[in-house]
């Protein structure tokens, strides 16, 4: 297994975890928490950012003439 993938798959359990927590924030949200949408907008972006780059390096095709 490439250094790629075990950091693709760091990335995108890192971006799973942060995605669930944002879940979590937006159930719990009341309508008066404007720091609790702050928070939930910088967790989810991350989340999806973490999620989506780490997706693309697990699958990412292995280099052949890299050492």
């Amino acid at each position: 297994m490439s250094l790629k993938k075990i950091f693709g798959a760091i990335l995108t359990a890192l971006g799973i975890c942060s995605l669930i927590y944002a879940a979590v924030l937006f159930v719990n949200t009341n309508s008066e928490g404007s720091r609790d949408v702050k928070m939930l907008i910088t967790f989810g972006v991350l989340g999806l950012l973490f999620f989506i780059s780490g997706i693309g390096l697990v699958r990412l095709p292995e280099d052949e003439g890299a050492l």
